[in-house]
């Protein structure tokens, strides 16, 4: 029977965008099921103690930039490090993940289309026509995920996706959570891969 784990994120984060290749690539090699689970980031930030990019100290703001820098030259790719569509609303981009699912679809040819128009080709991903045209390529049903998209249904499952997270200790993008251990960040996915190749019993915190 194939692991499950729960993958936290948004596609604004520009961390899941640099992770989201890898983490397939684990996805393929140990045949996991996938729990795609996105989430509100200012609303989860705001219940786990962490501050939106602008409302952070300069000095914070600028390491992020080297950050970016040294992972886009670490896994290769080009992408712009002030993409003109962001930041953006998420909630329909993500809705349309979560309708996929929903669905019994797999999201994940939407999603490397996704980061890859937000950061490498600088589109709107609050525009539904965009998103449409981006699940279309995906050879999912675009017109009809983005119309669900926008319904109560999918806004229900995206809070309770929020929930999930702080109940499972997750504060950011992206986050990956293999047997109740979260692992926080597109830089742990090493240690993620080590502890499927293991097969360890997961860690948990303890009190001091």
């Amino acid at each position: 029977m194939s692991q499950a784990i729960d993958y936290y994120f948004s596609l604004p984060s520009p961390w899941a965008y640099l992770g989201h290749g890898p983490f397939a690539e684990l996805v393929s090699a140990y045949d996991l099921k996938v729990n795609y689970k996105p989430v509100v980031l200012v609303e989860l930030f705001a219940e786990t103690g962490g501050m939106p990019l602008g409302k952070r100290h300069p000095a914070r703001q600028r390491y992020r930039m080297l950050e970016l820098q040294r992972w886009r030259a670490k896994r290769g790719l080009d992408f712009h490090l002030h993409p003109k569509h962001w930041p953006f609303d998420s909630r329909l981009a993500d809705g349309v993940v979560i309708a996929a699912c929903e669905d019994g679809r797999d999201p994940d040819g939407f999603l490397r289309r996704a980061y890859a128009a937000v950061w490498e080709a600088e589109l709107d991903l609050a525009d539904p026509a965009t998103l449409i045209e981006l699940a279309d390529q995906a050879r999912l049903p675009g017109a009809a995920l983005v119309e669900r998209a926008a319904s109560a249904a999918i806004g229900g499952i995206y809070d309770q996706n929020r929930q999930d997270a702080i109940a499972a200790d997750v504060f950011g993008s992206p986050a990956y959570v293999l047997n109740g251990e979260v692992f926080w960040g597109q830089d742990r996915i090493a240690l993620l891969a080590d502890a499927l190749k293991s097969g360890r019993a997961p860690f948990h915190w303890q009190a001091v």
